[in-house]
């Protein structure tokens, strides 16, 4: 009983009120009542100070109120662990992005899918074009979200997200940083900065170079920390797809859109996954990752 009861503390905290509370718990109102004065009286501490319509915790309510998530918290992973060992629950959902994406879509589909799914094993991986490419023709990963740069294939399904527009990131000390926009012909003498795994800093290279008209030099870096300092200290520029009107706060870093004979540098962004592999963990998660953009 004292796991449900620290379970209706934590709704009435949340909440902000009793009745509230009642509802999402689906019991009445005086229900939850009689058993908070229960655990208080079990306790022999007041947890709740009670003012006609609201209330506050004591400092033992506090106190209990936070170890009593924690103590949720591992149950709860005790219970999917419990689950996965037992191998009745063992269900993996294997999703891998584009390492040149830097949106928050993904992360925001993976919550929500992880909130409704609890018990399905997420694995997420970062690659190159190629390398998710590779991965799902060996069955590595279950689903892309990747730039399109073959045509579709009749094998996968192809569920077409957004449209992004390619910017620059570079240092705000920089002259270049006051343009409004910039040609990928004026950044010929600026090292182009690329977040890349070693196997394919080549295939990237190439991509930028060829389809994207960065014809300088370039510097591959492992993670977005590593670019940041690279940028604001002037060592170069990053190429970025944005989605959407993301608003951007950096005062040290400037975003300036990349055009290429005064058009805008576009990309789409896809999900794909095979129709052979297709499932329902699958399908709910493209449905949820669509509905992000």
């Amino acid at each position: 009983m004292l796991f449900r009861q620290m379970e209706y503390l934590q709704a009435i905290i949340e909440c902000g009120n009793f009745y509230v509370a009642a509802e999402k718990c689906n019991v009445s109102q005086s229900a939850i009542s009689q058993q908070i004065k229960k655990l208080e009286d079990e306790l022999g501490v007041q947890l709740l100070k009670r003012h006609n319509r609201t209330f506050s915790l004591t400092p033992a309510g506090e106190y209990f109120y936070k170890k009593s998530l924690i103590i949720r918290s591992d149950l709860e992973q005790m219970i999917r662990e419990t689950k996965r060992i037992e191998g009745n629950d063992s269900a993996i959902l294997r999703l891998g992005y584009y390492k040149g994406y830097h949106g928050y879509e993904f992360y925001e589909a993976v919550e929500e899918f992880s909130e409704r799914y609890p018990n399905v094993d997420v694995q997420i991986i970062t690659g190159s074009h190629d390398d998710l490419y590779h991965a799902l023709i060996y069955n590595k990963i279950d689903l892309a979200l990747n730039d399109q740069r073959r045509a579709f294939s009749s094998a996968y399904n192809n569920l077409i997200l957004s449209q992004s527009t390619t910017y620059i990131q570079i240092s705000s000390r920089n002259p270049l940083s006051r343009l409004d926009h910039i040609e990928a012909e004026d950044l010929k003498n600026i090292p182009c900065i690329l977040i890349i795994n070693p196997s394919s800093q080549e295939e990237e290279k190439k991509y930028y170079d060829e389809y994207v008209g960065l014809h300088g030099d370039f510097i591959f870096v492992e993670n977005m920390q590593e670019a940041r300092l690279k940028i604001i200290t002037g060592q170069g520029y990053l190429p970025v797809d944005v989605i959407g009107g993301e608003v951007w706060f950096d005062t040290s870093i400037t975003r300036i859109p990349l055009t290429r004979n005064e058009e805008p540098i576009q990309k789409r962004y896809c999900a794909f996954w095979d129709k052979e592999n297709s499932g329902y963990y699958i399908e709910e998660f493209a449905e949820i990752l669509k509905s992000k953009f």
